[in-house]
């Protein structure tokens, strides 16, 4: 029961670490970072350590590698926690789609697997690939790349995220709305904040208030609620007034909102927190591990 514990204390180490990323263990083999004594290492489901704490700092596995940082330089590591490619970036992103966005002086790029540059560094900023386009960064305008480095879409977005179902959200002047891989607007900018397409709706912020929209830039679930998660196994997390539950995709709310805090449903579970106490519920909102420190 205490390693059980211990691991479930990790996992939401990972989801807090990792957000605003879109990170999550393999989940053929999947090992989970753990601080010990100021080190890094990681352990398996079991709690068993199976690479001892050693980096300064460590990410979750994406691809068969994690990317860990050895004083201020980032690189990865494999699941035998081999040194796969050195700690010499500045900055380092997971690997999505072959590729990890990273570093490099003032200027970011992109490197394969083996550690070798796919994409030199010439970019002010960038995103992770994502169905086979990536945002960057240049001249103060964001546009979208293709995994040669060459511009799939012109830069001339003020903001911009990754692509999913095929659309991605951009920023145009102080409005987000959302665009095809060819840059067409399909949905006009109209929202104060927009998140990427899962299982076919988008979270999007007007004033204070989050809701749902479909990819024709319908309402789907009114914009209510004060905070929102993507859907995630058929459910979202949503927050009113500081508590939080779970609605489907009619916006029925199906697990009620008592929790500080839920996180997205994975592999049919997901973590509730309340406090320091954390725990895991199934869709229909029964413990199958009760909230504990």
């Amino acid at each position: 029961m205490l390693r059980r514990a211990i691991v479930l204390s990790v996992c939401l180490a990972v989801l807090i670490l990792s957000h605003g990323e879109a990170v999550k263990a393999d989940e053929d083999a999947a090992l989970f970072p753990i601080l010990q004594d100021g080190k890094w290492g990681f352990i398996d489901r079991t709690g068993k350590v199976v690479i001892e704490p050693k980096f300064d700092e460590a990410r979750t596995f994406s691809e068969g590698l994690a990317r860990v940082r050895v004083g201020d330089k980032w690189g990865f590591i494999d699941r035998a926690g081999t040194v796969v490619i050195s700690p010499q970036f500045e900055k380092a992103r997971s690997f999505s789609e072959g590729m990890a966005w990273v570093k490099t002086g003032d200027k970011y790029g992109y490197i394969d697997r083996t550690g070798k540059v796919a994409i030199a560094p010439q970019f002010d900023g960038t995103n992770s690939f994502s169905e086979g386009l990536a945002a960057v960064k240049t001249g103060g305008k964001y546009g979208y790349i293709d995994k040669t480095g060459n511009a799939a879409i012109a830069p001339q977005f003020d903001g911009a995220s990754d692509f999913s179902e095929g659309l991605a959200a951009v920023k145009i002047g102080d409005k987000w709305g959302y665009v095809d891989k060819a840059g067409k607007v399909v949905v006009e900018p109209q929202f104060d904040d927009a998140k990427g397409f899962s299982e076919g709706l988008a979270r999007a912020r007007r004033g204070d208030k989050w809701g749902y929209i479909d990819k024709a830039g319908r309402v789907a679930i009114k914009f209510v609620v004060d905070g929102a998660l993507d859907f995630s196994e058929g459910l979202a997390a949503i927050g009113i007034g500081g508590r939080w539950g779970c609605v489907d995709h009619a916006g029925n709310v199906v697990i009620d909102l008592k929790y500080g805090y839920v996180y997205g449903f994975s592999g049919g579970l997901a973590v509730v927190q309340n406090g320091s106490r954390i725990g895991y519920i199934d869709k229909k909102g029964k413990f199958v591990w009760p909230l504990t420190k």
